[in-house]
């Protein structure tokens, strides 16, 4: 799927129609070889199988979580409704904002909590060679790389979908070549995991790149242990076409699975009743697009209104509870229902935490170790009330949290994590009221929404100096009321954890002049209110709001 922000690009139908007809040639000298030991997921002649050797069918839905970070209860209603898999957003930071490793540690433990098998995939490279900004799966290797440490260990758990849709409709015919680098890389870097890759032509393959490069893709693989991703939208409009791709792949035993597809979509109306009984007749996986949060000009592809579990949509009823659907057809894999073992025992909960050094836009919190029989390897620190918020990360007993707003009620808690993604029961709380501090006279901030989406908006910020003395780098810090989580910025460089936002001025911003301002431009994802925020610091100091 396209950013939620972009309506997929229509394909002339004679276009699409000629190269379907043109390209429908036999997949010729596509046998797998055998791939190296596993040590979870593999791919054996064709089929996706567990570690122990049980045949695994995915049957799931896709969740833009890099958009809703604080939608965490998604993926409990999403197994509710049957699923065994979720797919799950994330960012590099190239085109939104970057899911660091605490963030993709605990996406991993809210799957394993919820008896889910996570595919996770890089959504930077949506569309690339035709979308500007569009990252490179060379850039969404090195993203994986870059958070590892949240990912080893987890291959019985976890299903590496390198990057979203590479390559749009121009330069497509260098996937072959970019996927195999990308693969190699993985493996270079020591990632043991199944991989999945997508198609390019925005994840349709109506020139059959994939298609008829898969077998050379596959052998690249060291371990032979990868899965092809077709999204089927308005190109997979018949029986026969969605039975013709799938087809061709079971026949040359390479395995093949629906990574997305829906029920309607602008660029023309997929066959979705053909996608569910061709997969299932074939005992192929499927993920359908997307749980909930898309906006306004696809949001028919929601299956839930406003994340609200009870509230399915004509497509969530179709998708779960239709013929061939979730409800009829999925079996949870065999690593949560006692076929492949595993450690389920959560560490024990850290002890309730206490506050020292507060100040007014900051604190530190202490709290005593949990225990694990594998031992913890880090904790959540989450604020409460209402929605529940992940703040920050840590491997530690302590942390010093900063970008607190003055004169604010502050309650956090904290949960540990162990070794196979378990996370423990939630500590106490403490609650902190920062204090007034600072002076405002140094600087004001007036912040606005410019326009305003479901689901999102563009809003600006501008900085003020209003002292007597030019502000040469500075550091922007508030907390969103609600929802709110930044998707692009410019102007400075955007941080996020939870709802504490944090930006740094980048080179043409970073002077202030006596008297002086500077403009920030934001997009962003919101939930069903947009409330605006209350308090700014800038170089930690308080600034007045207008």
């Amino acid at each position: 799927m396209r950013s939620r922000t972009r309506t997929r690009t229509n394909l002339r139908v004679a276009a699409v129609v000629a190269a379907l007809l043109g390209l429908l040639v036999p997949l010729l000298g596509l046998s797998a070889p055998a791939q190296a030991a596993p040590t979870g997921f593999r791919v054996q002649n064709g089929r996706l199988l567990e570690a122990s050797g049980n045949d695994f069918v995915m049957r799931g839905v896709n969740h833009a979580h890099t958009w809703y970070p604080d939608r965490i209860s998604s993926f409990a209603h999403i197994k509710a409704k049957g699923a065994n898999t979720v797919r799950v957003v994330l960012a590099s930071g190239d085109r939104w904002t970057r899911n660091d490793t605490a963030d993709v540690a605990n996406v991993v433990s809210q799957c394993k909590q919820n008896r889910l098998i996570c595919v996770l995939e890089v959504h930077d490279t949506t569309g690339y060679g035709e979308q500007s900004g569009a990252a490179t799966l060379a850039r969404a290797a090195d993203y994986w790389i870059s958070v590892k440490s949240a990912l080893t260990g987890q291959e019985n758990h976890v299903i590496v979908n390198i990057g979203n849709e590479p390559y749009g409709n121009s330069n497509y015919a260098a996937w072959t070549a970019d996927t195999k680098a990308a693969i190699q890389k993985l493996r270079n870097g020591g990632f043991n995991h199944t991989l999945m890759v997508d198609a390019p032509n925005w994840g349709q393959d109506w020139a059959f790149t994939m298609r008829d490069n898969a077998a050379s893709v596959f052998a690249a693989d060291p371990d032979r242990n990868t899965v092809f991703s077709v999204h089927m939208y308005g190109v997979f409009n018949t029986a026969a076409k969605v039975n013709d791709y799938l087809n061709r792949f079971v026949a040359a035993k390479l395995p093949i699975v629906v990574g997305e597809f829906g029920h309607d979509h602008s660029d023309g109306n997929p066959d979705e009743d053909a996608i569910l009984a061709t997969t299932q007749q074939l005992g192929l996986g499927y993920l359908g697009w997307s749980w909930s949060g898309n906006s306004s000009d696809v949001g028919y592809l929601d299956m839930v209104t406003g994340f609200a579990p009870n509230q399915l949509t004509s497509w969530g009823r179709r998708l779960f509870d239709g013929a061939n659907g979730i409800a009829a057809t999925s079996k949870e894999a065999a690593v949560y229902s006692g076929g492949g073992g595993g450690d389920t025992t959560p560490p024990t909960a850290p002890g309730t935490p206490t506050a020292s050094d507060v100040t007014s836009s900051s604190a530190r919190l202490t709290w005593a170790a949990a225990t694990d029989t594998t031992g913890v390897t880090g904790y959540d620190v989450v604020r409460t009330g209402g929605t529940e918020t992940v703040v920050t990360s840590t491997t530690g007993t302590s942390v010093t949290l900063t970008g607190l707003a003055p004169a604010t009620a502050y309650t956090w808690a904290v949960y540990a994590r162990d070794a196979a993604g378990n996370r423990s029961p939630r500590s106490g709380t403490v609650t902190v009221t920062t204090s007034s501090g600072g002076s405002p006279a140094s600087c004001g901030i007036g912040y606005k929404v410019t326009s305003q989406w479901a689901g999102g908006f563009q809003g600006e910020i501008v900085i003020r100096n209003t002292g007597t003395s030019a502000i040469n780098g500075w550091t922007l810090r508030w907390t969103f009321p609600d929802s709110q989580r930044i998707s692009n910025l410019w102007g400075g460089t955007a941080a996020q954890s939870g709802a504490e936002a944090t930006v740094t001025s980048v080179s043409y911003t970073a002077a202030i002049p006596a008297a002086g301002s500077v403009t920030l431009g934001f997009t962003a994802s919101s939930g069903t209110t947009n409330p605006s925020p209350t308090a700014f610091t800038l170089n930690a100091a308080n600034c007045s709001v207008a």
